[in-house]
């Protein structure tokens, strides 16, 4: 990780000691909106430590976290593709505990609450979408490379239908208020199909317009490829162009909001 982001990061457990975290902040002495993120399936929290350093720059808090079964908990079964979904269901679930952990008297409060967005690659996306299905205070949320509908991803056949159903988010909509959502991804995805998140998004539109709200807050960009491993990981030569694409959106939801406002 590069020394100035090392300089503005603490490494934590969270959750009773539960959930390892890389807390990133701008200057730790006052609040700051913040984006809890979270990384695919194999990989780790310090995956990408450019993006952390890019946000923590513009004024925006970082709390990344270790996947069930992955960096600090790691346990190589569950890398595996056979509990992809597994790890998601575990995710959702802890999501409501990290928050509540930043709240915690010993982070005096520099972890703006009233400003906080949520946001994952590929598992850690579908962990995202998933858990806004449910009630929550989260001003915005940024997605990659990730699956909203579960209907078009095959290897969901090695689950019962009852957890691919649970866990889908196509299929758990009635909750889902109308924030910003921007989703980044690969027309030659290998891993996932664009199609799980095109077809989600459009759905979402639809449902924001029929709501009466902007159905442009919902927003999939897109690149016919990108020299990636796989067309999924990391966006290869437009990488830099995701991450500022990421890094404004953002800023603009975050940073251009005032602190006061409703999240009804």
């Amino acid at each position: 990780m590069p020394r100035s982001l090392l300089a503005q990061s603490r490494f934590q457990r969270l959750c009773d000691a539960r959930i390892p975290a890389l807390l990133a902040h701008p200057n730790w002495n006052e609040p700051a909106p913040f984006v809890l993120w979270m990384h695919g399936r194999t990989v780790n929290k310090e995956l990408d430590p450019g993006r952390y350093l890019r946000w923590i720059r513009s004024g925006i808090a970082v709390c990344a976290i270790d996947l069930p079964g992955h960096g600090e908990r790691a346990e190589p079964a569950m890398q595996s593709p056979d509990h992809t979904l597994d790890v998601v269901d575990q995710a959702v679930s802890e999501i409501d505990e990290v928050i509540e952990a930043l709240a915690a008297p010993q982070f005096k409060g520099v972890f703006d609450l009233d400003r906080s967005a949520i946001g994952g690659m590929s598992a850690g996306g579908m962990v995202t979408l998933r858990r806004l299905c449910e009630p929550h205070d989260f001003r915005c949320a940024a997605v990659e490379s990730t699956a909203g509908d579960f209907s078009l991803m095959s290897y969901t056949d090695r689950f019962t239908s009852e957890k691919v159903s649970r866990l889908d988010p196509m299929q758990h909509l009635d909750a889902w208020r109308p924030i910003p959502l921007l989703a980044l991804h690969s027309e030659a995805d290998e891993w996932v199909p664009v199609a799980a998140i095109r077809d989600f998004i459009e759905t979402l539109r639809a449902k924001y317009a029929h709501a009466g709200a902007n159905a442009d807050l919902a927003k999939l960009i897109t690149w016919e490829s990108t020299g990636a491993p796989y067309e999924h990981a990391g966006f290869g030569r437009h990488a830099n162009d995701a991450k500022n694409l990421q890094l404004e959106f953002f800023q603009q939801h975050l940073l251009n909001a005032p602190r006061s406002a409703s999240q009804n």
